[in-house]
């Protein structure tokens, strides 16, 4: 099986899809991250295509970048200043070559992850 990844955010205050968030995709190697990907969710709260894709598949440490506070303004969260959750920096590895599923559950006051299928 080749590997790729994908990812999805959902509103858990609101109970539906974050549409419209901006996603980065990095690689990090000790202290240098190479940033590999960058993409905005649909209306489902996915990205259009896998945010790393089999092609450009590899094993290591990487980092979903997750700029919440525009989508939590558009969705009507008052904002603060600073805002409480405004990027989410996600950082995991990927050891073997299969489908990786990092999926953000979001409110505006917390957030959680796993790896998903």
């Amino acid at each position: 099986m080749a590997g790729y990844l994908t990812t999805h955010v959902l509103d858990t205050a609101r109970g539906c899809p974050a549409d419209d968030l901006h996603i980065e995709l990095f690689r990090v190697d000790g202290a240098k991250r190479s940033k590999l990907a960058e993409a905005r969710t649909n209306s489902d709260g996915r990205t259009d295509t896998p945010i790393l894709p089999q092609a450009e598949f590899a094993t290591g440490t990487f980092e979903l970048v997750f700029h919440c506070g525009g989508y939590l303004t558009r969705s009507g969260v008052a904002p603060e200043e600073p805002r409480f959750l405004d990027v989410i920096p996600l950082r995991f590895g990927m050891a073997e070559a299969a489908h990786y599923h990092v999926p953000l559950l979001l409110s505006p006051f917390g957030y959680s992850t796993y790896r998903g299928s």
